[in-house]
């Protein structure tokens, strides 16, 4: 296993407000090595985007890293000034969001768009830039890449402007890709074409990814490794076959219970009951100990750490008893 490019240790992300400070993450750890997709996957309102906004320093307002590192290949940048880490986001990390039309200019060609990253980035001449942005396009699955290059983003369908996104996320050649959802707006046969594109260039250019979704089938398509995420901490992480097939928290088992199997005939999917908690009124103990079917005593009042179960890590006291569910 090569060195980890990405290392986020125990990150801590808060939100001050009137009422009082509201923790939005709370002790968030994991690393990504080079050619590696990592997952992340949760509910709505577990933290997922919040972890990736942390990475590449877009963090809305006043929402701020109050505690833990970032590190990319070895250098901390959770600290760094804005120039310094306006200078990292799309020199060293790339980042891909949901909607693409809230990535791309409207006034401005596709053209103009890549060869503004391409020269802000690489020292290069226009034609050089223009070569590239050409290749971006054909790499990327867009045909006629010479004349589309000249075309405005509302010339594109939804799936065509997701592949400019990609392209322009690449263009500057990053270590590591910060994916949001990058496939829900879009309709099943391109959400294929997409992760199968990810994956391709991912592995072309050994970039490290992390992929933020809650579509689990997504994951099991496209992740090496998945971490699980519950009212801003890790509930559990491993690789993707042992977490979707071997779950060792209840979170990840009611959320795998809630897909339809293609192989199996039920009447009724499983449900997890309840919602996720507000952050102003996180639990006491284990944060999914309200909606949990095996709570014990405890969970309502210990708060359980990552630790070993097999192949992956879980925050359970049921992995410490050794009755992992199944």
């Amino acid at each position: 296993m090569s060195a980890p490019l990405l290392e986020v240790r125990h990150l801590r992300v808060e939100f001050p407000t009137r009422r009082g400070t509201l923790l939005a993450l709370d002790d968030i750890s994991f690393e990504i090595a080079p050619g590696e997709i990592l997952g992340v996957v949760g509910e709505s309102g577990a933290g997922k985007s919040l972890t990736g906004s942390a990475i590449i320093g877009l963090l809305e307002p006043p929402g701020r890293i109050a505690g833990g590192e970032i590190l990319l290949a070895g250098r901390r940048i959770d600290h760094l000034p804005y120039e310094q880490m306006r200078r990292i986001r799309g020199r060293e990390i790339g980042a891909i969001f949901q909607d693409p039309l809230t990535s791309l200019n409207p006034l401005y060609t596709i053209g103009r768009q890549l060869t503004e990253t391409i020269q802000t980035h690489l020292p290069v001449g226009a034609a050089e830039a223009r070569t590239r942005a050409i290749r971006l396009l054909q790499d990327t699955g867009i045909p006629a890449a010479e004349q589309r290059l000249d075309q405005y983003p509302h010339q594109f369908s939804g799936g065509m402007r997701q592949r400019v996104v990609i392209a322009l996320a690449l263009a500057a050649e990053p270590k590591l890709i910060v994916a949001d959802e990058p496939t829900t707006a879009l309709d099943v046969s391109i959400q294929a074409q997409i992760i199968s594109l990810l994956k391709r260039l991912c592995k072309e250019h050994g970039a490290a990814v992390m992929l933020v979704t809650h579509d689990m089938g997504v994951i099991a398509e496209t992740c090496d490794r998945v971490a699980v995420l519950y009212a801003g901490r890790v509930a559990e992480i491993g690789p993707v076959g042992d977490v979707i097939h071997r779950a060792s928290h209840p979170y990840t088992t009611g959320l795998m219970g809630s897909i339809p199997a293609m192989d199996e005939d039920r009447e009724r999917l499983l449900q997890i009951d309840g919602a996720m908690p507000r952050l102003n009124a996180l639990p006491t103990g284990c944060a999914y100990n309200p909606r949990c079917p095996q709570v014990m005593p405890r969970c309502r009042s210990e708060r359980p750490e990552l630790r070993d179960a097999g192949a992956t890590q879980a925050a359970c006291w049921l992995v410490e008893q050794g009755a992992v569910p199944r």
